[in-house]
């Protein structure tokens, strides 16, 4: 008989919590991550992310290294097991062991409870939304040069409009504000209005821009682009652009350059180890990135722009399914699959688990074990490659194998 499950994660014995030592992750040899399975096809996809991460760590390091898993609870299972959509626990375990991975979380669109991905967000302060988007060969796509994108986008989690300071059209709280909108501030407001405030801060950018360029420097991107629609929110958005070159002036200023600087003093031509700073108006943006996508490495930009800008990057090399993300902090990551929980599918053993696999390929480069991280992507391209897909890709490849959610987690682990 299995064990009633409980909100503390069972530790198993050997393992150890990640330590986070000046600004630097240290993982050791058998570090403890705790896991969300996740609702939906959650459990379908994290049984094969398990499987090809286990797989990766074994094959690259023998029995000298091992994850050791500890399942905590958040959404749909959490509410079944305790009647709670995200234990105390579970932000604990989180916050303690440093370094986990979730599924898809169910989240009501229009009333109900907000999204439990921006409560963990925010409640975590992992204030980057960093998602990586590139195209693995073979992948069909719309674009005709997939191979051109290679971009990561860090979003800003915490703040924008998805700080969720919202009011309801008719109630008080709305009429409140309104009023005071206009009679205090000069500023009218339909009397029928839903009102949102978007709050951007300086401390909330800095930071973010922060991460970003010591991204670039380590993975040696070579320009980062500030994605705003400052030309109309000009105190927020606009505010935005100015903090980001602000920080790279002051904290980088031998490392980056600005667009100004690189015609003016260099005459267009990058100097080695410099990371060109740039922006560009939000929809402006979209055009570019189709256009001509290998002119940006790195991408900055608010909650709501990033939202929009990742999924219409992934669109581009074959969609979110393949698409990894992770929401970091100071010393604390969550890496996620992209995509929703896609109910329909749920317990079927047939969608894609590369968005997942994906993210935990981006988790094990996080922990330091490149090569690890190596063999995930090295297996992903081959079975890809042999075209064994799961359904979503085999219906648009012609002489495609077939195979379960399941099975495309085993041959990737045979492609390693």
């Amino acid at each position: 008989m299995s064990e009633k499950p409980t909100k503390e994660p069972r530790i198993p014995d050997r393992g150890e919590a990640i330590d986070y030592v000046d600004g630097r992750i240290e993982t050791p040899e058998f570090p403890i991550v705790p896991f969300i399975e996740g609702d939906g096809i959650g459990p379908d996809i994290w049984r094969a992310t398990r499987l090809v991460s286990d797989a990766a760590v074994q094959k690259a390091y023998g029995a000298d290294r091992q994850i050791q898993w500890a399942q905590v609870y958040a959404g749909e299972k959490s509410i079944e097991l305790f009647g709670e959509w995200i234990p105390e626990e579970t932000f604990d375990a989180i916050r303690r062991y440093r370094v986990s991975i979730k599924g898809p979380l169910t989240t009501p669109v229009g009333g109900g409870f907000r999204s439990a991905n921006v409560r963990l967000r925010r409640s975590l302060d992992l204030y980057a939304c960093v998602r990586p988007v590139f195209w693995v060969p073979g992948v069909p796509c719309p674009v005709r040069h997939p191979q051109k994108v290679d971009i990561v986008v860090f979003r800003e989690n915490t703040e924008d409009v998805y700080a969720g300071i919202e009011f309801q059209s008719g109630t008080p709280e709305a009429g409140k504000l309104a009023r005071f909108l206009e009679e205090e501030l000069g500023s009218p407001v339909r009397a029928d209005a839903g009102i949102g405030i978007k709050p951007i801060s300086e401390f909330g950018t800095k930071r973010l821009m922060r991460k970003a360029i010591c991204y670039g420097i380590e993975h040696g991107r070579r320009s980062l682009t500030i994605m705003h629609k400052g030309n109309i929110m000009k105190f927020t958005e606009g505010a935005f652009k100015d903090w980001c070159y602000e920080l790279a002036a002051e904290e980088y200023p031998e490392l980056t350059i600005t667009e100004q600087q690189l015609w003016d003093d260099y005459n267009g031509e990058l100097p080695p180890g410099r990371i060109l700073v740039k922006d560009r108006i939000a929809d402006a943006m979209f055009q570019q990135v189709l256009l001509r996508p290998d002119e940006y490495d790195i991408i900055v930009t608010p909650n709501l722009n990033g939202d929009y800008i990742s999924d219409a990057l992934s669109a581009q090399v074959g969609g979110i399914g393949v698409a990894p993300g992770a929401n970091i902090g100071d010393g604390v990551a969550l890496f996620e699959a992209t995509h929703g929980t896609a109910p329909k599918y749920a317990g079927m053993d047939k969608v894609n688990p590369a968005s997942l696999i994906l993210s935990a390929r981006m988790m094990l480069d996080y922990m330091g074990w490149t090569e690890a991280a190596d063999r995930i992507l090295k297996g992903l391209r081959h079975t890809i490659a042999q075209k064994t897909v799961t359904y979503d890709l085999e219906r648009q490849m012609e002489r495609a194998y077939l195979v379960k959610c399941s099975e495309f987690g085993e041959a990737i682990v045979q492609n390693m």
